[in-house]
């Protein structure tokens, strides 16, 4: 941290939905932040424009041929432009930065992130692949090099701001709470043909293609239970989703006394960033309060995981446990971007997802390179299944 006190804050995703999200909070305290890294994958305009309003130390666009057009924009205001993966995965240990934001969707945040940690790095952590992926190892490294993870979800954010002041408590259980996405009551019959549009409208938030369709399926839901038991140290029946429509109780906790904490506010995912960069302060904010009389009826139902089976898949991956988590990961993401092509049904994503599971082998105590070689195979692997439907 530099002699004025403020966090140098590095935001790998920067032109996505949480890193512009972070950016008004880093915006709305300069006194508190400074935005020292941005790197987007391929919206080199909109790094650009962010870079000029904020300018950064350096800056990074995954894809190398953007890379003369950022470069050129920025050559006149003394910003450092770099491109490609290796540079994405290298700029995190740069000595000014003091916390790194990873925001990247998918398994693309899971090698940065260790890296990040490697050099010594806070990590606020948007990117729930990377603990779903590997969270064994990296929650390992993460103690090794005294390195704090901020969670950023606001869910995983809610558990940790109800167990603030807790940590010499042990946990009963917690209580991840899900909108139930926009095909909440609907049976399998009736999303046999739902469409790429429908599942793209989220009834609360506001988010990216890709968690919005994984929040349709409840795999968003499913992820985020994975993430929690390495967050938190969790086994897996310490964890249960409950399905809360208003999206106003972000998650609970219950203590062995039989105590529960919830986390309530407006969907509003700059609070749980802002809260994870200012931590351990709360910083005076903007945004919209909750009005208690605008929800008079808070509600809850159980999640039906027989026609979502995508949370079902998610808790059977944490079970056994080994690279059966990754397996589902990167099942479920070319799953995902076939549907959103409209090259699959929306039932046919848990389909894929489970035959991968069964097909690929199980690792037990899986290396880095256990879980690089497991993604790949599996990428190949769902391919394969969906061109192989897709002829019959």
């Amino acid at each position: 941290m530099d002699k004025d006190n403020r966090k140098h804050i590095a935001i790998l995703g920067s032109t996505g939905s949480i890193g512009t999200q972070a950016l008004e909070v880093i915006g709305g305290h300069p006194d508190k932040f400074v935005a020292e890294v941005l790197t987007a994958q391929r919206n080199a305009d909109l790094l650009i424009e962010q870079a000029l309003a904020f300018k950064p130390n350096a800056v990074v666009i995954g894809e190398d041929a953007l890379y003369e057009q950022v470069r050129d924009a920025l050559l006149p205001h003394d910003i450092k432009v770099y491109a490609g993966q290796k540079a994405l995965a290298s700029v995190v240990e740069m000595d000014s930065i003091d916390i790194v934001l990873t925001a990247l969707v998918g398994y693309a945040g899971l090698q940065p992130t260790i890296r990040a940690i490697e050099a010594g790095k806070h990590i606020a952590l948007a990117n729930k692949e990377t603990l779903v992926v590997a969270g064994e190892l990296v929650t390992a490294l993460a103690r090794e090099k005294g390195v704090n993870i901020y969670p950023v979800d606001s869910e995983h954010s809610a558990i940790f701001q109800c167990i603030v002041g807790e940590f010499h408590n042990p946990i009963e259980k917690i209580i991840l709470t899900a909108s139930g996405g926009p095909f909440r009551g609907r049976s399998r019959e009736e999303l046999q043909s739902v469409t790429k549009a429908q599942a793209l409208k989220h009834p609360n938030w506001e988010m990216g293609a890709k968690i919005t369709i994984d929040s349709a399926s409840l795999m968003n839901k499913g992820l985020e239970v994975i993430e929690a038991k390495w967050l938190f140290g969790l086994r897996p029946d310490q964890i249960e989703v409950v399905v809360h429509p208003q999206s106003i109780i972000h998650s609970m906790v219950q203590f062995t006394d039989s105590s529960i904490k919830a986390q309530m506010g407006l969907p509003d995912m700059r609070l749980p960033i802002q809260f994870a960069l200012s931590y351990p302060d709360r910083i005076m904010a903007d945004f919209p309060r909750l009005n208690f009389m605008d929800y008079p009826q808070l509600t809850f139902e159980q999640p039906d995981s027989q026609t979502f089976r995508n949370l079902a898949l998610a808790f059977e991956a944490m079970e056994r446990g080994g690279n059966v988590p990754c397996i589902l990961n990167a099942a479920n993401e070319i799953a995902v971007a076939e549907f959103l092509q409209d090259k699959i049904g929306f039932l046919h994503m848990s389909d894929i997802i489970a035959e991968c599971m069964e097909q690929v082998p199980f690792i037990a105590k899986p290396s880095l390179d256990d879980y690089i070689s497991t993604d790949r195979e599996v990428r190949i692997k769902a391919q394969e299944l969906i061109g192989r439907n897709s002829r019959a």
